[in-house]
């Protein structure tokens, strides 16, 4: 093991481009020392993550070296990089839904007897490595496919987490967990740095870097603009120099919501996370739900727009004392709901297609002409500041941040009058983080009913009239807005206040 603080990994003039026209990286120098976190800051497209993905052999750079304990290092592949000793937990989860979470725990890595599957003992280091992240509870032969963006989040991190290296890479490790969720990770960063470990920690979530990095290096446009230790970390300073600019945050609303109810919803049931859930959302309103991981946010949502099917209850539109029977998606969307889905790559955008026909895509039906779609396209495109080569450019191509925003226009255009947003700023950038927000808060200004899934509850605190706190599949308590208590909130969230109800 090298000695605390001694250097244990540097890199010198990495450059890399992706044809034909984007270059990622242009001469970055980085030094790791032993037993400190890292952070790598940026907005979204900044180079962070191709950085990451070559540090963990996954990419291979254009020109520039990389070393390692003082030796050259050059892996050709994430197996070679890991066995090197660098080990990376991807903001893109790298789990295979139809397999269990013990099996993809220790893919490549499964413990053998006789030439088959040692099952007993995979359960035993499943059962461990799932405890050290605080997921006790968790069946390990439960298949991941079922399992909601945060489990998968902690599953992935268990995974990184198992084997002892020498560098461990976490890219947005916090973006879809709670408060909770993210002290048993800050933990375990706390014993894997007395291990002589080096973090690289990369993060939107600027309290996070004041509280964990060592130090912190900026990135913009693929190029290092600074350094700074904990003694000079200053996030005015640090977010001038990822964006370039100065960020303005988003001022919490004033004007109240109308008092005509645009959903009201009784007795909501279905499978095992949605018990009785009951609220109103009134036009104008922006309504958060709070709550730990597994609470049932989500599958609230999920019910509501007619994804999942639901064992009971009612809901009511435009103050209608007549229940609405939505039984899918399309009929969601026919009455006028939007749904942006916590995972907007796999469920809410077609990545391959064109910035043009992702906008387009809920309003095909409509039959509009090419011109048509592409007049639309380009005139969203303006408003919301979608930062594109053009609109024919892939979806994929963008940053996340970029991305959300096709996935508001989408729906801007479909002229939804209530939107559900699941993690809406999940892995984006503070800048975008802001637009995002002046986003929610123009549609509520228009009367739009929105209501807001955020793990992060600085986020709800600054965008909501109201937030209800979901406790194990029942809506608990709901606090009314403009001030809030932020303990009060975490503790209607724990599971005993679930129980309660």
């Amino acid at each position: 093991m090298n000695a605390a603080g001694s250097t244990l990994f540097h890199l010198r003039g990495l450059s890399k481009a992706f044809p034909p026209s984007v270059q990622a990286l242009r001469g970055v120098d980085l030094e790791l020392r032993s037993g400190e976190v890292h952070a790598l800051l940026g907005e979204n497209g900044a180079g962070k993550s191709t950085l990451s993905r070559i540090l963990a052999g996954v990419e291979a750079p254009d020109s520039g070296g990389m070393m390692l304990k003082g030796q050259p290092y050059a892996p050709r592949s994430r197996a070679a990089a890991e066995r090197a000793g660098v080990r990376l937990v991807m903001q893109e989860l790298n789990l295979i839904p139809t397999l269990t979470v013990a099996e993809n725990l220790f893919l490549g890595r499964l413990p053998q007897r006789f030439g088959f599957i040692d099952r007993p003992r995979l359960r035993r280091q499943a059962v461990e490595a799932l405890s050290a992240v605080g997921l006790d509870g968790l069946d390990p032969e439960t298949p991941v496919g079922t399992l909601g963006i945060g489990q998968q989040q902690m599953v992935e991190i268990a995974a990184g987490l198992w084997e002892r290296c020498d560098v461990l890479i976490l890219d947005e490790p916090t973006a879809a967990l709670t408060d909770v969720e993210a002290e048993r990770l800050f933990h375990q960063i706390a014993e894997l740095k007395a291990a002589g470990v080096a973090i690289v920690y990369i993060s939107h979530r600027m309290p996070e870097i004041a509280r964990l990095a060592d130090r912190s290096t900026i990135l913009r446009d693929g190029q290092v603009v600074g350094t700074c230790g904990r003694e000079d970390f200053s996030l005015p300073r640090v977010i001038r120099l990822m964006v370039g600019r100065e960020v303005e945050a988003a001022a919490p609303r004033r004007s109240p919501p109308s008092p005509e109810l645009a959903l009201k919803v009784v007795g909501l049931r279905g499978g095992p996370r949605v018990r009785d859930v009951r609220f109103e959302l009134r036009r104008g309103e922006i309504l958060g739900f709070a709550g730990l991981m597994g609470s049932g946010r989500t599958e609230t949502l999920r019910l509501i727009f007619g994804a999942d099917p639901k064992d009971g209850g009612d809901l009511y539109l435009d103050g209608s004392e007549t229940p609405s029977r939505l039984r899918s998606p399309q009929e969601a969307v026919a009455a006028g709901i939007a749904l942006l889905t916590e995972d907007r790559k796999s469920q809410g955008l077609l990545l391959p297609w064109s910035v043009r026909r992702n906008i387009s895509l809920p309003s095909l039906a409509r039959g509009k002409s090419w011109d048509a779609e592409a007049r639309d396209a380009e005139a969203l495109t303006r408003t919301l500041d979608i930062r594109c080569s053009s609109i024919e450019q892939p979806v994929g191509e963008l940053s996340g941040g970029n991305q959300q925003k096709v996935v508001i226009a989408k729906w801007l255009l479909r002229d939804a009058d209530i939107f559900f947003v699941d993690e809406p700023t999940r892995g984006i950038d503070v800048g975008a983080k802001a637009e995002i927000h002046r986003l929610l808060l123009g549609l509520a200004e228009r009367g739009k009913s929105i209501l807001v899934v955020s793990s992060d509850l600085p986020e709800l605190m600054v965008l909501c009239h109201r937030i209800a706190v979901l406790s194990a599949g029942r809506l608990v308590r709901t606090f009314e807005g403009p001030a809030y208590d932020a303990d009060a909130l975490l503790a209607a969230a724990l599971p005993s206040a679930g129980a309660r109800s």
